[in-house]
């Protein structure tokens, strides 16, 4: 995915969740990861990105 690619990406994700409401951004979010892995396919890559993505958080 080339930088302007995910500028697109990113630019979508952020303008549905405005769309949808601060209220359904964690229904949304757990929705589309759950769409992500199953595209993914591959349990060791999920995981990874699983640990990535909550390393630091709530610190």
């Amino acid at each position: 995915m080339t930088d302007a690619e995910l500028d697109v990406v990113y630019t979508r994700l952020c303008k549905t969740m405005t769309q949808l409401g601060e209220a359904s951004a964690p229904l949304f979010l757990a929705r589309f990861v759950l769409l992500a892995i199953e595209k993914i396919g591959d349990a060791d890559v999920s995981l990874g990105l699983i640990d990535a993505a909550g390393d630091g958080v709530g610190e």
